[in-house]
């Protein structure tokens, strides 16, 4: 059995930790009104979200429960982001398990940049850093549950760990103070019309919440059950040349891929069909008034099948696959001579897009925490997220044969997810306002990586024959952290504290093709400062620094994780080095009357940043992940949101981002030094504009842009209008909401209502209309 070596201790690192907190006169950044850094003052009915105890030194952005509902078209949890600003969750299709959320200067592709919790439980996936895997188990938490988020943009407080380089989400569910009921049903019916695609597809969605308060007692059940039917999430594609003997055909369509390359489009996959059932439970008890333990319990099942569909038919008329033949668009006899030619069509071409995907994830949250608002106050918690089951089927054989069955793959990542431990305390020496609010806290957590690609006979029903290829491993971190606000002056706080953290990787194993390798351990110890400096120039205007440094450690998936996915393959690298971020930000806040305004300067250096590539050649089929010696992103960011403009009830909210982000150095990829780095666009901006002219109606508009971006380190793929590019695009949304009476609520809504047609890799959803009904007790 390999051993891996011991955690070093964290005595010496402690005594620095400590070292930097005395030392004094460092700083922290306030946000503009106390409100928006410290929420308002609860009993231990309502638990303070860590931001509030902690006084997080970052630009914090909030939205409640009331404003989801008037503004989204919330089907998944995730649709709540929507309008914060600078937000991508790339969200393909309702329900889909794939959806990463993007920060000010990472793009999808760096999930692991962002931490996302819910009531303290970690729901981001820490075990990869990307747009598969790396997705948030967003369907562990019901639309319905939530009071608010809070998002905190940048690695600027000690107690979080260095994913949060780009932003740290926090959910808050609710707990009831009486007998509550909700009952929602949800309708949704996309139109898409794409290459030879034309279809509708229908989506629908019912959810129930009870909860109720008996004494010190309180809980809640929910349950949740979508069906859903998506758009094609991949494009059969094959490069095209010149005039030569083959099978005669019609229907490909001919277009251009990522890099300019003729290529003919041969049919549409992954046409995904969820049926997804979500079902949580939580529990609090109140043992004193300052006291409460809590317990959540979640349950996330989901059921996909992804089929394909051919555009090409033979001299017969019937349906075509290619079958590893060269093929014949129209013998050449179209009047359009750039719609013809010919293409080799591998026997498998359509197999990656079609699958049967059933997984079923649990997880666990145990709490204490006290909130006496005095001197001391305490918080435990232990979270875990399991894979208890995982199980990916796919064809290896030729359509139409594979329809039926034949032989196949199995990937099973069974075994595979991750534990965490918080000890957290909150010290004012002072009282609650008093000078000093320090905060400190010791963290663990083990990330789990089992996957396992078998060979059977039988692709749709069969079992396993023999082991194809086999990634499993293991990552653990331990940490001590240290933070104090000081309020030294009547118009100046400051705040200065320190991460420090233990790292290892160890039990990797690869298996696949001619590689059978026990992997070598790897371990760090790094010690990440944090300081901000805030001024309240006057009643209106607030100043503010923030320094952070943070170390974002690779991820168990990065490091020895090797699969196929939709014909790429990707290549761990059990040697990479973590990511070393400075980040600084300089942030003015103005109060207005109903609102606000910030404006942020921000710079982000990151050496060794893990990026993820493409062969670093155009075409390339194979992803590895290295470390890029720089990457630098500057940039300017506005959001300004204000009640009541020209008019009562005329609320208005927008953020406008400016990212200069470049690939600054790099000794083995020298070509792409001063290039942009992948999936980061240089602008993003919202608008949404909601009007309630009585407490029965609100009326939302909005908008979404994105500017273009690339998706390889050297900027290669210039052809963004096609499967696998990466383009611009303005989204307009509306939403109309009715108050019905004290119980009922009905809402219609369309989302891409201007039809916008564009790809982010995938092509994403075109106009949807939305309608739903809600019951409250």
């Amino acid at each position: 059995m390999h051993r891996s070596p011991p955690l070093p201790k964290l005595a010496p690192l402690s005594a620095a930790l400590l070292a930097c907190w005395t030392s004094g006169a460092l700083a922290q950044q306030a946000n503009t009104q106390e409100t928006a850094q410290a929420l308002p003052e609860v009993s231990v009915k309502a638990t303070p979200t860590p931001a509030q105890k902690i006084q997080t030194p970052a630009s914090t952005e909030s939205v409640t429960a009331a404003q989801i509902a008037d503004t989204a078209n919330v089907v998944n949890t995730e649709d709540a982001f929507r309008y914060l600003p600078n937000v991508l969750i790339r969200k393909r299709h309702i329900g889909d398990t794939q959806a990463p959320m993007t920060t000010r200067t990472s793009g999808v592709g760096s999930s692991a940049r962002s931490l996302i919790y819910v009531d303290g439980m970690l729901i981001s996936a820490p075990i990869a850093n990307d747009n598969t895997n790396g997705g948030p188990k967003w369907g562990m938490v019901n639309p319905e549950e939530i009071e608010r988020i809070d998002l905190m943009y940048g690695p600027f407080s000690a107690a979080y760990a260095g994913n949060s380089i780009g932003s740290v989400a926090e959910i808050t569910t609710r707990m009831p103070d009486r007998f509550e009921a909700t009952v929602k049903a949800t309708g949704s019916w996309q139109s898409f019309k794409q290459y030879n695609t034309n279809d509708t597809y229908q989506s629908s969605q019912l959810s129930a919440l009870l909860g109720n308060r008996v004494g010190d007692f309180s809980f809640w059940i929910g349950a949740n059950h979508l069906d859903s039917h998506g758009q094609p999430l991949t494009y059969v594609t094959v490069p095209r040349f010149g005039s030569a003997a083959g099978t005669r055909v019609s229907g490909a369509v001919a277009d251009a891929n990522r890099n300019g390359g003729a290529i003919f489009v041969l049919g549409e996959g992954g046409i995904e069909h969820n049926i997804q059932d979500n079902f949580k439970f939580k529990v609090a008890y109140d043992f004193s008034p300052s006291w409460r333990g809590t317990y959540a319990g979640g349950l996330f099942q989901n059921n996909t099948t992804g089929s394909i569909n051919t555009y090409l038919t033979n001299n017969a008329g019937t349906p075509f696959y290619g079958n590893g033949t060269v093929i014949n668009q129209d013998g050449f006899s179209s009047a359009n001579a750039a719609q013809t030619g010919t293409a080799t069509v591998a026997n498998t071409a359509f197999d990656s897009g079609m699958y049967k995907f059933n997984e079923q994830h649990t997880m666990h949250n145990l709490a204490l925490k006290s909130n006496t608002r005095g001197n001391w106050d305490w918080e435990l918690a232990a979270t875990s997220y399991n894979y208890d089951q995982s199980l990916k089927r796919n064809p290896t054989g030729a359509l139409p044969a594979a329809f039926s069955g034949g032989a196949g793959t199995l990937l099973d990542m069974k075994g595979t997810g991750w534990s965490t431990f918080d000890a957290r305390g909150y010290w004012r020496p002072g009282g609650i306002g008093g000078a000093h609010s320090v905060s400190f806290g010791a963290h663990y957590d083990r990330n789990i990586l089992s996957q396992a690609t078998w060979n059977t006979g039988n692709w749709i029903a069969g079992t396993p024959t023999s082991l194809s290829a086999d990634s499993r491993g293991k990552t653990e971190t331990r940490a001590l952290w240290l933070q104090d606000v000081w309020k030294f002056a009547p118009r100046w706080r400051a705040t200065v504290g320190g991460r420090a953290e233990e790292w290892r990787a160890f039990d990797g194993r690869n298996l696949t093709g001619g590689l059978n390798a026990v992997q070598p351990g790897l371990s760090a110890s790094t010690f990440s400062p944090k300081a901000s400096l805030a001024w309240d120039a006057t009643d209106k205007w607030v100043v503010s620094a923030s320094f952070g440094q943070a170390y974002r450690f690779p991820t168990v998936t990065e490091l020895y994780r090797s699969v196929t996915v939709n014909g790429v393959t990707s290549i761990p690298n059990p040697n990479l080095k973590p990511e070393n971020a400075l980040t600084g930000e300089l942030a003015l806040e103005r109060a207005l009357t109903d609102g606000r305004l910030r404006l942020s300067l921000f710079q982000e250096d990151i050496r060794n940043a893990l990026i993820s590539q493409s062969n670093l050649v155009p075409g390339g089929t194979t992803n590895v992940v290295n470390n890029v010696d720089l990457t630098r992103a500057r940039g300017v960011e506005l959001v300004y949101n204000q009640d009541n403009v020209i008019l009562r009830g005329l609320e208005l909210t927008g953020s406008l981002t400016y990212v200069d982000a470049r690939i600054v150095s790099d000794a083995v990829y020298q070509t792409a030094v001063g290039k942009m780095v992948p999936q980061v666009p240089t602008w993003r901006a919202t608008a949404v504009v909601t009007y309630r002219p009585t407490g029965k109606l609100a009326a939302t508009v909005a908008a979404r842009y994105q500017g273009r971006m690339f998706g390889s380190i050297e900027n290669w793929d210039g052809y963004a209008h096609t499967y696998q590019g990466f383009e611009s695009f303005f989204v307009v949304d509306a939403r109309l909401r009715y108050k019905l009476d004290r119980n009922w609520t009905a809402a219609v809504g369309v989302d891409n209502l201007n039809n916008n047609k564009y790809f982010l890799f995938h092509p994403f959803p075109q106009r949807t209309v939305q309608a739903e009904l809600k019951y409250n007790y």
